[in-house]
């Protein structure tokens, strides 16, 4: 089973998409700031992540440059989900290593599980 990580703070949104995520027959794993998302990535393994920027704590950019430092880290499939612009995020932002960017307004819930599967490649 394909496992997929969210990093999101809004719980009505990260439930919405783990609704979505588990009825395309996704493993679904959760986690409220990068903090903690770090912590559940590096255990749980995710075959993608899919991250909010702008969270408590700790940030979807700070989180995102831990993670691309482990061995495990480098290479997992990171698509950006976020109420910010593309001309609002944090400039180095694309130079982690992102797969996409999302702004969550722009497409439907259905629409980010088929961008999810065309990074997969299902």
């Amino acid at each position: 089973m394909t496992k997929i990580a969210i990093i999101e703070d809004d719980a009505v949104i990260s439930q919405m998409y783990r609704m979505k995520f588990e009825a395309d027959g996704f493993d679904v794993q959760l986690a409220t700031n990068g903090e903690r998302g770090v912590d559940m990535v590096e255990s749980y393994n995710p075959d993608i992540i899919l991250m909010d920027l702008q969270m408590p704590e700790m940030g979807g950019e700070e989180a995102l440059t831990i993670i691309r430092k482990k061995d495990w880290g480098k290479t997992v499939p990171v698509i950006i989900l976020t109420n910010l612009g593309e001309e609002e995020a944090p400039k180095g932002i694309r130079d982690l290593g992102i797969h996409s960017y999302i702004v969550k307004a722009e497409l439907t819930p259905r629409q980010v599980v088929q961008r999810v599967k065309e990074a997969l490649g299902v």
